[in-house]
């Protein structure tokens, strides 16, 4: 029933972490991890360097929090939103090198990469185009098999299930959608929601009824067992230490998936 919370029910609260690279950082990563039950980590494609990488997995480790590899096109100058065309193997190589590298960074701190998620373009194409993201699926399994996160209905986690993989389904809290379930593109007006009030509201409103209205005016229905806030958006922090304290007020269990 809309607006009661299922006994037990339980979200995993999800930012992306490490964007910088060298002196220039993006991410708020300390402030973000005292909050977020699960770390999507850049691993040098779309940003992130060696030094970001081992910190950010260092941090996390002492908190407690999961970490997932946030594999990407390689694309630095554009931040990984460009749309491009990678061949199938190139990129399945391309993303278990990503996940790799991570993992060294993620065992020396005593711990262990968990999960996986595409970051920009590679996220949205890995939606529609079975090809790409069969090639991200492949990448997984070379690196040895992880749980993946995305979209839902999307082809990414239909691929995933068809190899094995354990898939888990996200929501964005931040993003419009379209009716049919998928992000509206971000240079279209409004794909970012940036109304504090309104991404509380939304976030509490997947979590507990697992729907969101469309950028269009449309019920869509977003099953989610994580909910991504976005660490580059201005005050992302604060506005994801609110949304947390306002699951759980409603009655929510934020806790990792993995």
């Amino acid at each position: 029933m809309a607006g009661a919370v299922i006994p037990g029910a339980v979200i995993d609260l999800n930012a992306d972490l490490g964007e910088g690279f060298g002196r220039w950082r993006l991410t708020d990563d300390e402030a973000l991890l005292s909050v977020v039950t699960s770390a999507n980590v850049a691993c040098g494609f779309h940003a992130g360097d060696p030094a970001t990488m081992r910190r950010v997995c260092e941090r996390a480790a002492e908190r407690g929090v999961r970490i997932g590899a946030q594999v990407s096109y390689r694309d630095l100058a554009g931040f990984g939103r460009r749309a491009m065309d990678v061949p199938p193997d190139e990129l399945a190589a391309e993303v278990a090198y990503q996940i790799g590298a991570l993992e060294v960074f993620a065992r020396a701190a005593g711990t262990a990469v968990v999960y996986v998620k595409p970051h920009g373009a590679l996220y949205n194409r890995a939606v529609r185009d079975a090809e790409q993201a069969a090639a991200v699926v492949a990448g997984v399994v070379l690196a040895g098999g992880l749980p993946v996160l995305g979209l839902p209905g999307g082809e990414l986690l239909a691929a995933a299930a068809r190899a094995g993989l354990r898939t888990v389904e996200e929501a964005f809290a931040d993003r419009a959608y379209t009716a049919g379930g998928t992000l509206v593109p971000r240079g279209e007006p409004g794909a970012v929601l940036d109304g504090p009030d309104e991404v509380v509201a939304r976030s509490v409103g997947i979590a507990r009824d697992g729907v969101v209205t469309a950028a269009t005016g449309e019920r869509v229905a977003v099953p989610a067992r994580s909910l991504c806030v976005h660490g580059d958006t201005p005050g992302a922090a604060a506005l994801a230490a609110r949304v947390r304290r306002e699951l759980e007020a409603a009655g929510l269990r934020v806790e990792a998936f993995a």
